[in-house]
């Protein structure tokens, strides 16, 4: 008799617990129909392609195809740190993500905290809109008239300098080698600074008004509360964005440096994305375009969880 009741409370317990389950389900099932969409986005569109990272271990046909091609190992990664050119597109793609990090990474942090000060409302709303259009132009629009301005023939800044006796003649910028990371770096703030101060500029809604109050009552200025008040409430956020910044130091882009690239620049202008769009996928070396690629993924993942560890030390802040 006792095993049998025991027997059936255990049943409704079950019954329960499957019905609890049940209920869970369709209070949530419109919140998680939500995240199915991104689900199968990431993987049709990033997680099964990377079956196809098995070219850069096989010298691939296209003919024979992927899986009866044969096998290569590690040859298209020494062929690749071996290349005579290797050494001076690895500079210079360190150098524009290094000069950019340092100049690009601070300006729309600098450009959101100064738009927060900004009181009159409609001025405000004004340079938001204006500072975000740049990112919606493709580089090849937004490059031509970076060239435009530039041109010694008719360029406004040539014009300029000129009127003005800072130089006697036109100055031919996408011709000087010495000229060129800074001229990128320059192009790529102008084009984000307003894009990629959307994430700071929400982050600074998020801080208590009252830290501002009280601030405010002890005699701090504008810009002391800016510094002492909402740069520490929004550490967090800039840490993280610092992460991604160095995870991806290895990617320069490719449309803005083909469009300002020319035979004069291109010691300097010649970084892993173009060299192995010229040398892999031109010359169709897909085996080697695809180890250079999977190399780079190597490394950023190495920089981010390198980065994501010291930042945890440092500052508490990470992104796991």
């Amino acid at each position: 008799m006792e095993r049998t009741l025991e027997a059936s409370r255990l049943a409704v317990a079950s019954g329960t617990k499957a019905s609890g389950r049940r209920s869970r389900w369709k209070s949530q099932f419109a919140l998680q129909s939500m995240v199915w969409p991104g689900l199968l986005f990431l993987l049709v569109f990033s997680y099964f392609p990377m079956y196809g990272i098995l070219i850069a271990f096989k010298k691939y046909d296209l003919f024979l195809g992927i899986v009866d091609s044969p096998w290569a190992g590690l040859t298209y990664f020494r062929e690749f740190v071996t290349d005579p050119n290797f050494l001076n597109v690895l500079r210079n793609t360190l150098a524009m993500n290094l000069l950019a990090l340092l100049l690009s990474f601070p300006a729309p942090i600098l450009f959101a905290l100064l738009l927060n000060e900004l009181t009159a409302g409609r001025f405000k709303r004004f340079v938001q809109t204006v500072s975000y259009v740049p990112h919606f132009v493709s580089w090849v629009i937004f490059g031509g008239l970076i060239l435009t301005v530039l041109s010694p023939t008719n360029g406004v800044l040539n014009l300029l300098l000129v009127k003005l006796h800072f130089v006697n003649e036109p100055v031919n910028f996408m011709a000087k080698p010495e000229l060129f990371w800074f001229i990128m770096v320059g192009a790529e703030m102008l084009k984000g600074i307003g894009w990629g101060a959307i994430i700071y500029i929400a982050a600074i809604a998020g801080v208590d008004p009252e830290l501002h109050e009280a601030a405010k009552i002890d005699g701090a200025g504008r810009f002391q509360r800016m510094w002492y008040v909402t740069v520490p409430s929004i550490m967090g956020t800039i840490v993280i964005m610092l992460i991604f910044a160095v995870s991806s130091i290895l990617n320069t882009g490719f449309e803005q440096i083909m469009v300002m690239q020319n035979p004069l620049n291109l010691d300097v202008s010649e970084t892993i994305d173009t060299y192995v769009y010229k040398v892999g996928l031109q010359q169709m070396r897909y085996s080697y375009s695809t180890a250079v690629g999977l190399a780079k993924s190597i490394v950023a993942l190495i920089l981010l969880f390198g980065a994501n560890y010291l930042s945890r030390k440092l500052s508490d802040n990470s992104l796991f």
